[in-house]
């Protein structure tokens, strides 16, 4: 991408009609179309978001927002956005498991393979057939771009942004993916949808760390998909015990939106939830090296946050577990290479009950340790 042909396009109507049609053939569940200056509001909306901090260590929206609030200013000759949403439904209740302390809890979208490979490739098709079909400029876009896909698939009438601030379809309930083609073509834009969460506040009450501080504000430092996936230093004491097991993200907010009664188990069997990542054991996670973990999530957007991160997770949730036995796995990392990993051994096995062990260890980890974080945990457990 950009792909182009010389042939302009002769009939917007028809052309619009057949997109629809190759989009559904190619796996999306919902199509809708906005102007590309469809939210003009979005550039005050950002910059305010960003003064609060809100983004936490997310630098690169800071870097990014200009593009990222205005479709115009990534691409200037945009004249259309093609949202496409996809479907991901669980085939059980994703907060089944946080009622099993010893299992591990893992968002549904990453139980299965890497959304964004095959969302991009399916965009790619229906992309690539649109500029051909009509010689327009197009490029694609799922989620790695600065793009603001929530609010413009709203404006295109996929959805409303929810006081969770995901987006909610009448037709999927809460679980798709989203994907968008930016196209020259200047095709006349669907309604924008209603909001339809009314006096609802389900999703907020339920959030364990209180991260939406007023309804339809995320404060993301205290989101535990950010501090699982995107934080990349120590997670603060405050939000560890709330975390309980869940390791990688947290469905909470969506997984209790009446909505969901519209919403429809994955047909994609990528999106499926793979047998060893519905419910891993933590001691079995607890215990992977670099090889290991890259095996075990290979394909899986769990990857991309490396090792350490996700050690550092599961440790976490083993403090949670009540489970004496476990204070086994974790012993050993009291001496990993990853001060991330350290720290949160020294703060499981306090909460598994090995304080006054740790004790008789504090002050020879205190003379040899680099790491301040570390050495806040050492100094929590010998106070």
């Amino acid at each position: 991408m950009p792909i182009s042909t010389s042939d302009a396009p002769t009939d917007l109507d028809r052309l619009r009609t057949e997109l629809l049609r190759r989009a559904k053939e190619a796996g999306f569940d919902d199509v809708g179309i906005a102007r590309a200056d469809a939210r003009t509001d979005l550039p005050a909306r950002l910059d305010a978001w960003l003064a609060c901090g809100r983004h936490g260590d997310m630098d690169w929206m800071a870097e990014t927002a200009a593009r990222r609030a205005a479709p115009a200013t990534l691409w200037p000759e945009a004249r259309s956005i093609v949202m496409l949403a996809m479907n991901y439904g669980p085939d059980e209740d994703p907060l089944d498991i946080l009622a099993r302390p010893d299992r591990a809890a893992i968002s549904v979208y990453a139980q299965n393979r890497d959304y964004h490979d095959l969302v991009k490739k399916r965009l790619k098709e229906v992309a690539r057939w649109l500029a051909e079909e009509s010689g327009a400029e197009v490029k694609v876009f799922v989620d790695t771009a600065p793009v603001m896909e929530k609010p413009l698939a709203e404006a295109a009438g996929l959805g409303w942004q929810g006081k969770h601030t995901n987006l909610v379809s009448r037709n999927l309930g809460s679980w798709f993916f989203l994907g968008s083609i930016f196209t020259t073509l200047d095709f006349a834009p669907d309604a924008r949808h209603d909001d339809h969460c009314g006096e609802c506040r389900r999703c907020l009450d339920i959030c364990p760390t209180k991260a939406f501080p007023v309804p339809y504000e995320l404060d993301a430092r205290r989101c535990i998909s950010y501090l699982t996936i995107e934080h990349k230093g120590h997670i603060a004491l405050e939000f560890r015990r709330p975390m309980g097991n869940r390791i990688y993200g947290c469905d909470d907010c969506l997984a209790v939106c009446p909505w969901n009664k519209f919403a429809q188990v994955a047909r994609e069997a990528a999106f499926v939830a793979r047998d060893d990542l519905r419910a891993p054991l933590l001691a079995e996670l607890a215990v992977l090296d670099d090889a290991g973990f890259r095996a075990r999530f290979s394909g899986s957007p769990v990857k991309r946050i490396g090792r350490d991160r996700f050690v550092r997770n599961v440790l976490i949730a083993v403090g949670n577990a009540g489970v004496p036995a476990l204070a086994d796995v974790v012993r050993p990392l009291l001496d990993d290479a990853s001060p991330l990993v350290r720290a949160m051994a020294v703060w499981a096995l306090g909460e598994l009950g090995e304080r006054d062990e740790l004790r008789k260890r504090a002050a020879t980890a205190l003379g040899t340790e680099t790491d301040e974080g570390v050495r806040a945990e050492w100094r929590r457990v010998s106070d």
